[in-house]
């Protein structure tokens, strides 16, 4: 199955600077072992984005990139391959990662998405549809407001009921 995971602001920001906007340490415990041993997806901005511009670790990385390749990474060049990659997996779970584009594009064709709404607004410049005015997309479950480095965060799932075949 595939799934987005992403972090969101009260404005369905996601990022600013080629960066998270909020450093939240539950959310990013919650997004390591939920990714871990799973296939990630993500631009080449986003993994840019990790320090020193290395993959995530046992996981396998899919980065649809113009850029430069990266030996650790499965690098594809369209969004044909990309699908094309994915379909090799399909009965595994991936995690679609980010950035802002490959959110958009893929989206259509995840079964869920696990979204942690922060309880503030992070001056984005990224965005990430917003689920709650989204058709096809229902919220199945809304979990209890924590607090997260200074933050109030829940975690919550959306379900898409109108899932596209890859």
């Amino acid at each position: 199955m595939i799934y987005a995971i992403v972090h969101v602001d009260k404005e369905w920001g996601i990022g600013k600077g080629n960066d998270m906007m909020f450093s939240l340490p539950k959310d990013m415990k919650f997004f390591r072992e939920t990714t871990l041993h799973h296939t990630v997806v993500m631009g080449g901005k986003t993994l840019r984005s990790f320090p020193n511009q290395k993959p995530l670790k046992n996981r396998v990385n899919i980065v649809l990139t113009r850029g430069q390749v990266c030996d650790e990474c499965v690098t594809v060049r369209s969004y044909d391959e990309l699908k094309a990659e994915m379909k090799k997996r399909e009965n595994e779970d991936i995690y679609v990662i980010g950035g802002g584009e490959i959110y958009r594009e893929l989206l259509p064709y995840c079964h869920g998405a696990l979204v942690t709404k922060v309880d503030a607004i992070g001056g984005a410049e990224v965005f990430f549809p917003n689920l709650d005015k989204a058709e096809g997309f229902v919220c199945v479950d809304e979990g209890e407001s924590i607090e997260d480095n200074g933050y109030t965060i829940r975690f919550t799932t959306y379900k898409n009921k109108n899932v596209k075949a890859l």
